[in-house]
């Protein structure tokens, strides 16, 4: 088999690349872990993007439309059980399974 060492040394090149594309992000931040914009962000950053996935998932959402009322109401079960429990995947798959239920249910 010829191609042999051509295919070991590309995968080795290929691990080589990954491992250093991953590990370069590490390395580059690791200084600025203790500056004040990154503790800023890092206590800003999780609400502002919720708040970014909240607007895009719902600026498509037909208001005049019946089936508005299935995201809407995962919307508000969502925050509710957020709010009671103060636990992300409890309400993230609260309000998804009550998505799903009520989109292949009553607005199918």
């Amino acid at each position: 088999m010829p191609d042999t060492p051509y295919l070991v040394a590309a995968v080795v090149v290929s691990a080589a690349v990954t491992w250093a594309l991953r590990a370069l992000p590490f390395a580059a931040l690791a200084p600025l872990r203790s500056s004040a914009t990154v503790r800023y962000l890092s206590t800003r950053m999780p609400a502002g993007v919720m708040v970014i996935l909240l607007v895009y998932c719902l600026r498509d959402l037909p208001l005049t439309e019946p089936g508005v009322l299935a995201p809407l109401f995962a919307l508000a079960v969502t925050i509710g059980l957020h709010l009671w429990r103060r636990d992300a995947l409890l309400s993230i798959l609260g309000g998804t399974a009550v998505h799903v239920l009520l989109a292949n249910t009553l607005f199918a």
